[in-house]
Parts: C-alpha cells; structure tokens; sequence
C-alpha cells in the first residue's frame, strides 16, 4: 500500500491568507483543493510538499454568479458535479458541462474542482507510475531523472496535458483571474499554459487561480467529444473542443482546440466564415453548368 508522507496541512479562511501562507511556506508548500490528482502524485512520490495550503474552506472561491447574456464567472473552488448540471451551464455552455462531467468518476467529481482540473498536473506513461517503477528505469528529467524517456534525445519534458475542462475553456475563450502578492491579473487562459511537460502553468510561484470567466455565450454553440480506454474514469487519449458561432445556418466563426497531443491544450486557427449549405448547393450546381458548357463547346 502507498501511503501519503508527512506534511502539514494548513486552513485559510481568504484567498488573501492563503497568498500569504504560499509565500510565507516558498518552494516547499503547495496548493491543494479536491487533492483528487495531488494526493495519488503525493503516494508516488512526484510531488513532496511539507506542506499542503487547503483552499476548501474558501467560500469566496466556490459558486457561479453572472448569466449567459453578460457572462458567467465560476470559482475555482466550484465541484465539476455542480459545474457539470448547474442549469445556466448546461443551456448556454453544454461543452463545459459535458467536459466536467467526464472527467474521472462520480465520486472524484464531487471533490475535485473546476480550477484543479485546469491546473492538473501533465501526464505521461514513464512518469505516472509508482516510485519503485520509476527507480528500476532511472527516472526521467520530469522527476528525479535528466532525461525524457518518451523522447531521449530532447532537451525538453513531453509528458501531455490531461484536463478534459481546459481545452473546452480555451475554444470558448474563457479569461482566468490569479492572485498573488502583487494583486489580481486577469488573463486568457490560452495564456495560462506553456508548451512544456515541466513548467506547463504559466502563473508565479504563489499564485492562485480564483476564478474562470466566460464570455456571453450569444450565437455560440459548443461541445466537447473524449476518447479514453475505458468507458469512465479514464484521463482523455484525445479530447476535442468545439465552439461555433452561428448566424442562422451559417457558421460565422469556429474554434477547436484539442486535449491530451502536447503539454498544453492544442488550439486550431480560428476558421474563416463559411457559407450555408443552401450555397454551397447552389455554387456546385453553377460549377457544374460552367464545366458542361466548356465541355460542348470543343
């Protein structure tokens, strides 16, 4: 049995005390909200903080306020289980709901949170094992090691970014707001993320993520589509987000961002206007008849 190592577990009761205690505690203090991916990564020995700054007792941190015709803001802190059915949610942003509501199993959404599953930890098969197995094949540079085993001759780690949520905020472009010593920022959270297995976050030592905003959702419909081993409680092989901003039957604009290929979520450009099927019909259809008429007057 693995078991958890010593650490001290500290309760701010405001996300300002839990800025304080992070830079108070440095390098050897980390955050921790549901602890669904923390505490596992902690029995295996990848992470070995002494101590552990608990944002559950942070009410501030928790709910959805807003409407979809302004926009919604969500707190980090809010269950996926209540991000997954809250009814404002799952009418005008369905591509949240279904992407909270697969992640991981019923019970491990009832304490993992929105902000912890933007911000989990980067994946890979070398990395994601138990100590023992890390030790008999040397390590590798993203714990303990110099090198990437997926990829020896890199000089960079390429373990994949594994949120299902993440990729479907980004094709929504939703902003994230983090508090730090130096106050609040408000970011795109195509910003929040570097390409890199190691330093995937792009957010200071200290900082706290405290909540996601999206943008009114008026014209835009979205989805989210997961490929995984298994039918539940699998991280994603491949994760597809679709947001598409629709004027009747045309799509005026269209982002989709992909999960689980590279260290970040892996965004497409934004694709341009695209006519109405009744269009397309119509401008085959003038193709064809130009074509003919070329053809009989050989």
């Amino acid at each position: 049995m693995m078991r958890l190592p010593e650490f001290s577990y500290l309760s701010p009761v405001s996300v300002w005390d839990a800025v304080k205690l992070m830079a108070d505690h440095g390098p050897a203090a980390m955050l921790v909200a549901g602890g669904t991916d923390l505490y596992p990564n902690m029995k295996r020995r990848q992470f070995e903080p002494s101590v552990l700054v608990g944002l559950r007792g942070i009410r501030e941190l928790r709910g959805v306020r807003g409407s979809s015709r302004s926009g919604l803001t969500i707190g980090a802190g809010t269950i996926l289980t209540v991000v997954s059915a809250h009814p404002e949610i799952v009418r005008h942003y369905p591509g949240l709901a279904t992407a909270a509501g697969l992640v991981s199993s019923p019970q491990l959404r009832n304490m993992g949170t929105l902000g912890g599953n933007v911000c989990v930890d980067t994946r890979c098969n070398y990395y994601n094992q138990s100590y023992e197995w890390r030790k008999a094949v040397n390590f590798c540079m993203k714990k303990d090691g110099e090198i990437c085993l997926v990829a020896p001759g890199s000089s960079r780690c390429w373990a994949v970014s594994s949120s299902d949520t993440a990729p479907m905020l980004w094709s929504l472009a939703a902003q994230v707001r983090l508090a730090g010593l130096a106050g609040e920022r408000l970011i795109p959270i195509s910003a929040l993320f570097r390409d890199d297995g190691i330093q995937y976050l792009s957010k200071q030592p200290g900082e706290i993520l405290t909540e996601i905003v999206l943008p009114p959702s008026e014209g835009w419909r979205s989805t989210y589509l997961k490929l995984r081993r298994r039918g539940s409680f699998d991280f994603p092989v491949l994760g597809v987000a679709v947001a598409l901003r629709m004027e009747g039957e045309t799509v005026r604009e269209a982002a989709i961002t992909l999960g689980a290929v590279a260290s970040q979520p892996r965004p497409r450009s934004r694709s341009a206007p695209r006519r109405p099927a009744s269009d397309r019909r119509a401008h085959r259809r003038r193709g064809r008849r130009r074509l003919q008429t070329r053809q009989a007057s050989r």
